[in-house]
């Protein structure tokens, strides 16, 4: 009983620690995009930009592999470096600024405990199921 509670703590302690992490690739997309890209919007506009990653969820209407997929595709950290790359490579700032929002958002979805999904269903994440059914 002991061992297995102590297993318990150590990966939920390997997890907080991934979430920590994730703050990094957060602060520097919000860096570089106000330092990079003389791009100008109203204040309501970030949000939405901000926000737009997340109508990737929509592939859960068809089943949770499609869902997992599209949601993946979407907060996955290497695509949006890519994305971001392939911006500053053709000197597209949007491109850019696509990037860099798919990197914050995905950044600061990792910290608030949202990790890529797994095709068995919206709660089963690379860092552990979420919510009361854990």
């Amino acid at each position: 009983m002991c061992r297995l509670i102590f297993v318990v703590s150590k990966h939920e302690h390997m997890k907080r620690l991934l979430q920590a992490e994730a703050i990094v690739p957060f602060i520097i997309s919000v860096v570089l995009i106000n330092t990079m890209l003389s791009l100008h919007f109203a204040w309501w506009a970030w949000i939405l930009l901000f926000l737009a990653p997340d109508i990737s969820m929509i592939g859960y209407a068809c089943n949770n592999r499609v869902g997992a997929f599209t949601y993946n595709l979407f907060h996955h950290q290497l695509v949006a470096v890519l994305v971001w790359v392939a911006g500053l490579l053709w000197h597209q700032p949007y491109l850019e600024l696509a990037g860099l929002v798919l990197l914050g958002h995905s950044s600061l979805d990792r910290v608030m405990g949202y990790g890529l999904k797994l095709p068995e269903g919206f709660k089963y994440t690379h860092l552990g199921a979420m919510g009361k059914d854990k």
